[in-house]
C-alpha cells in the first residue's frame, strides 16, 4: 500500500508533512507494532523513534492510563477498540514520558484500510492537554465557589485566589484533609523480588493514584517509600479519591498482575483533616513545600491502624463530609494515640 510506504520514505511529502505537525503522531500496524513516530512526539515523549519502532505499544513504552488510573496498554487501549469496533475512537489518557512524568493527551486513531477494505494500519494524533486540564480544574473550583457568592464585587476576589492559592511560598495555617497510603506488607514482598518487579509495582500503584488524585482535586505531597502523602482542600475529595482508588484502581491494578502471573497487592488508606502548616521546609541547598502538624501526623498513624483494601477516617473528617458520603460510614472503635489524653474515634467505609 502506498501509505506505507511513504512512511518508509524519510524524504517522502507524508513523511515530512507529519513531522511539521505540533500534535504527536504514529503509526501502527494491525499487530500494534509501531511503524512510524513524528518528531512531535519525540519533543512531547522523549522517546525517540528509533528508540521505539518495531516495538508494541503494549511493551510499557508510555505505559499508558486513563482517568480512572485503568492501566491501557496491556488491556483494552484506545487502539485496540478502535480495531475491534472497527471505528475511530477518541480518548484521554495519561502517557508516561520517559522521564517518568505523566501528563494528560487528548488522543485520536484513525484506520487506515487499503483497497478492499483491510486493515494495514492504526494512526494516532495525541496533543499535550496539561495547560487545559490545569484551566478546567480551576474553571471547576470556581463554579464550585461563585455559587456562594451574589455580588460582582467578590468577582475578582475569587478569581485571584483560585489563581495564586499554591503559589505563596509563606508559611501559613491551613484547613486540609491529608491522606496516608502504603502497601501492606510491604517489606514481606520486597526481601523476596528482583529489583524490578519491585519497581515496577510501585511505579504502576503510584501512577494509578497520582492520576485519581489529581481528578479529584488533590495533591500528592510526597513518596515516602512504598507510601504517598496527599492533600486536600475538601475532605469529599479525599474520600472520593480514596473510593476511587480501592473500587477501581488496585482491582485493575491486581487484574493486570495476575495476568501477567505476578501476585496481588493490598493497601491500607487512614485520612483526617484538621490545621496543618504549610511552607518550605529544608536546608538553604534543598527545599520542599509541605505540610506538617498533629494532623498530618494523626493521618499516618490512622492508615497504619486501617485494615487492609478499607477506608478508615477520623471524626474530624467525618464532620466535614457531606451527608450522602458520610451516611456510607459506620463507627469501627476508639483509637489510643501516644501522646494524646483522649482516644480518637475511627469511621470504616461500608
Amino acid at each position: 500500500m502506498q501509505f506505507l510506504e511513504d512512511l518508509k520514505n524519510p524524504d517522502s511529502q507524508l513523511v515530512l508533512t507529519l513531522n511539521s505537525l505540533y500534535d504527536g503522531v504514529y503509526v501502527v500496524d494491525p499487530n500494534r507494532v509501531i511503524l512510524f513516530w513524528n518528531k512531535a512526539a519525540e519533543l512531547m515523549t522523549g522517546y525517540s523513534a528509533a528508540e521505539v519502532i518495531g516495538y508494541s505499544c503494549k511493551d510499557d513504552i508510555l505505559n499508558h492510563i486513563d482517568e480512572n488510573g485503568v492501566l491501557l496498554c496491556r488491556s483494552a487501549c484506545p487502539i485496540v477498540k478502535a480495531m475491534e469496533g472497527k471505528c475511530n475512537v477518541a480518548a484521554k489518557v495519561y502517557p508516561k514520558s520517559k522521564s517518568g512524568k505523566r501528563f494528560p493527551v487528548e488522543t485520536h486513531i484513525s484506520l487506515i484500510k487499503d483497497e478492499s477494505g483491510e486493515l494495514v494500519a492504526a494512526l494516532e494524533v495525541f496533543r499535550d492537554i496539561s495547560q487545559q486540564e490545569e484551566y478546567r480544574i480551576m474553571q471547576e473550583k470556581f463554579n464550585s465557589l461563585i455559587r456562594k457568592y451574589v455580588s460582582t464585587t467578590t468577582f475578582s476576589d475569587i478569581q485571584t485566589r483560585i489563581q495564586t492559592s499554591d503559589q505563596s511560598n509563606v508559611p501559613r495555617m491551613l484547613d486540609l484533609t491529608v491522606l496516608y497510603l502504603d502497601v501492606v506488607d510491604f517489606t514481606g514482598f520486597s526481601e523476596d523480588k528482583e529489583p524490578e518487579e519491585v519497581v515496577r509495582l510501585l511505579n504502576d500503584l503510584f501512577g494509578i493514584c497520582d492520576v485519581i488524585t489529581r481528578e479529584c482535586y488533590g495533591d500528592i505531597d510526597k513518596f515516602i517509600g512504598d507510601a504517598i502523602m496527599a492533600v486536600f482542600n475538601d475532605a469529599n475529595d479525599a474520600v472520593r479519591s480514596a473510593m476511587k482508588i480501592l473500587d477501581t484502581g488496585i482491582p485493575e491494578l491486581n487484574r493486570v498482575r495476575n495476568e501477567a502471573g505476578l501476585s496481588s497487592t493490598s493497601i491500607r488508606i487512614g485520612i483526617n483533616s484538621g490545621l496543618v502548616l504549610q511552607g518550605d521546609v529544608g536546608t538553604i541547598d534543598r527545599k520542599d513545600l509541605t505540610v506538617i502538624g498533629d494532623t498530618v501526623n494523626t493521618a499516618a498513624r490512622i492508615e497504619k491502624a486501617s485494615i487492609p483494601n478499607r477506608l478508615m477516617i477520623s471524626e474530624a473528617t467525618l464532620a466535614r463530609l457531606s451527608p450522602q458520603l458520610s451516611d456510607s460510614f459506620t463507627f469501627h472503635k476508639d483509637y489510643e494515640l501516644r501522646g494524646k489524653a483522649e482516644p480518637i474515634k475511627l469511621f470504616i467505609l461500608e
